[in-house]
């Protein structure tokens, strides 16, 4: 299985690999996302560690679970042959309805397939009020026309 663009990277080849995992995120679809990932992928996500693709797609199940109308915006900070490095944020709401915001920086390293083979994740959250939402439209792809990161200024 190959998962296209493949590395190495190029300025447009890594921002389009950005948004497919922004989209694949945004869908909210665990057994489809973690089809984007090695069989033997590493994940460090804050303290929880994967090392398998069954382990990562059985952490998004349980992560969409609890983070309710999830919606994330990634965006490229560097690349240079198989790495991408990206910041992001996301917001979500759990299950009393109070809602957040989080940010945070992924490095990531693809094999040769483009699949992703280790995934390194640094996250910091913070409650907002439902007023200070900033990631409004529908659930799943986020509009080409929605503002990305630069233009909150996150």
């Amino acid at each position: 299985m190959s998962r296209p663009p493949l590395p190495p990277f190029n300025e447009q080849s890594a921002i389009e690999k950005v948004r497919l995992a922004e989209d694949g995120w945004n869908s909210r679809d665990a057994a489809k996302v973690a089809l984007a990932y090695t069989v033997d992928t590493r994940w460090r996500n804050r303290a929880e560690f994967a090392t398998n693709r069954a382990e990562a797609e059985a952490f998004l199940t349980r992560k969409w679970n609890r983070e309710l109308d999830y919606r994330l915006i990634k965006e490229l900070w560097a690349f240079q042959g198989n790495r991408i490095a990206v910041r992001y944020a996301y917001e979500y709401h759990d299950d009393s309805g109070q809602w957040f915001r989080a940010y945070g920086n992924e490095n990531w390293e693809f094999a040769e397939d483009g699949l992703m083979r280790a995934r390194h994740a640094s996250i910091n959250e913070h409650p907002i009020t439902e007023a200070e939402r900033r990631f409004r439209w529908p659930l799943g792809r986020r509009p080409d026309d929605h503002p990305g990161l630069s233009d909150f200024g996150f």
